[in-house]
């Protein structure tokens, strides 16, 4: 069972929204992770790192996001959220959902992310 889904991936046009979702599955909690990192990687291109928060609530964004993009976590829900506002061609990549503490550094599979007219 992979710990960690994403979900809420699609195709929108420029200037567009989405929200993505990470869930915990089986017996990890979100709460486990003392970093919750989106990770992304465009077309033939390295994964980056696009924003994460930590277990104390400090965020952090890439530079090209800052302004459009924003991570929040329910802990109710076992959940973190990327929503994701004015949406750019180069924001295109596989959406990736990454837990790290202590030895665990878990992904889930991803999610497509596609930005097009």
């Amino acid at each position: 069972q992979v710990p960690l889904v994403e979900s809420g991936g699609g195709t929108v046009p420029p200037g567009g929204s989405l929200t993505l979702s990470c869930a915990a599955q089986g017996n990890i909690s979100i709460s486990t992770f003392s970093d919750l990192n989106w990770v992304r990687q465009p077309p033939e291109n390295p994964r980056e790192l696009v924003a994460s928060i930590m277990r104390t609530g400090i965020t952090y964004y890439k530079d090209s996001v800052k302004g459009r993009f924003t991570l929040s976590r329910d802990n109710g829900k076992d959940t973190v959220y990327l929503q994701m506002n004015n949406l750019k061609p180069e924001d295109t990549a596989i959406y990736y959902c990454n837990g790290v503490d202590d030895d665990l550094d878990l992904w889930g599979k991803g999610t497509l992310v596609t930005v097009s007219s």
